[in-house]
C-alpha cells in the first residue's frame, strides 16, 4: 500500500561533536565543507540519514567516515530544528557527542563532502557553519554536566591510567584546577577505580597505573568531590 502524506517531510541529518583531549586540552573534530552551502567553512562531522537508516548508526557511519573509528562512546546530545538553520531548506539535526580516548588510532580525514578534517583546541575555534557553534557549546556544557553525577571520564582516557592523567581530564573538561591531594583521596573513595599491578616509569618514582571498574555506574558529583 502506498501512503499518500499530508504534510511536507523535512530532510533529516546528524552532527557528532567528537572530543578527545590531546596536549592537555580539550579538543574538538571538525571538518573544513567542500560543497555549498558554507564551502571552505569549518562544520562538525554529519550529514544526511538514509530513509532505512537508524539515527545512531547514521551518526555512527558518519564518525567513522571523518576518523576510521568504528566504536567509541556515543550519546545523543539534542535535535535542533529551527527553520531557517539549514539554508537549503527545512532540515533537523539531531545531534550526538563522542567521546574518544588520546591513545586511540584516530586518522582524521575528510569525507565526501568534506575537504580536510583535524582536531583543534574546543577553546580556541574559528567561526563555524549552520548552528553549530550552538551545538558544540551545548556539548560542552553536557560533557561538563555529566562529570558531576557519573564516570564518563574515563572513556577520554585508555585503559589504565594514573591518577595524575585521570586529574588532568577532569581539569581541562571543568576548566579548573583541583587540589592534588582531595582529589586522590575522594577519586579512590568513589569506589569507581581500582588498581593494577603495573607502573609507568618516569623521571622519579613510577607511578601506579589504574583502571576503572567494569561497573563504574557511580553517583558521583564531581564539582562537589573536586571543588
Amino acid at each position: 500500500m502506498t501512503y499518500c502524506y499530508e504534510y511536507p517531510r523535512p530532510a533529516v541529518t546528524v552532527d557528532v561533536v567528537a572530543f578527545t583531549v590531546q596536549q592537555k586540552r580539550l579538543q574538538v573534530l571538525l571538518v573544513k565543507r567542500r560543497k555549498p552551502p558554507f564551502a571552505g567553512a569549518w562544520a562538525l562531522p554529519g550529514g544526511f540519514v538514509g530513509i532505512d537508516e537508524p539515527l545512531e548508526a547514521a551518526a555512527s557511519r558518519e564518525l567513522a567516515e571523518e576518523t576510521g573509528v568504528k566504536e567509541a562512546y556515543l550519546e545523543q546530545l539534542y535535535t535542533y530544528g529551527d527553520p531557517q538553520r539549514d539554508p537549503r531548506g527545512r532540515v533537523i539535526s539531531v545531534a550526538y557527542f563522542a567521546l574518544l580516548p588520546a591513545d586511540a588510532p584516530v586518522r582524521a580525514s575528510g569525507g565526501d563532502d568534506a575537504a580536510r578534517a583535524q582536531w583543534l583546541p574546543a577553546d580556541h575555534l574559528p567561526p563555524l557553519a549552520f548552528d553549530h557553534a550552538d551545538i558544540l557549546a551545548y556539548a560542552i556544557r553536557r560533557l561538563r554536566y555529566k562529570l558531576e553525577y557519573s564516570a564518563v571520564g574515563f572513556q577520554l582516557l585508555p585503559a589504565t591510567f594514573t591518577l595524575s592523567e585521570l586529574q588532568q581530564v577532569y581539569e581541562v573538561i571543568l576548566g579548573e584546577k583541583l587540589d592534588k591531594r582531595n582529589f586522590r583521596r575522594r577519586i579512590l573513595r568513589a569506589g569507581i577505580i581500582e588498581p593494577t599491578p603495573h607502573h609507568r616509569g618516569g623521571g622519579g618514582r613510577p607511578a601506579r597505573l589504574y583502571r576503572y571498574k567494569a561497573d563504574a555506574v557511580a553517583e558521583v558529583k564531581a564539582r562537589r568531590l573536586f571543588p
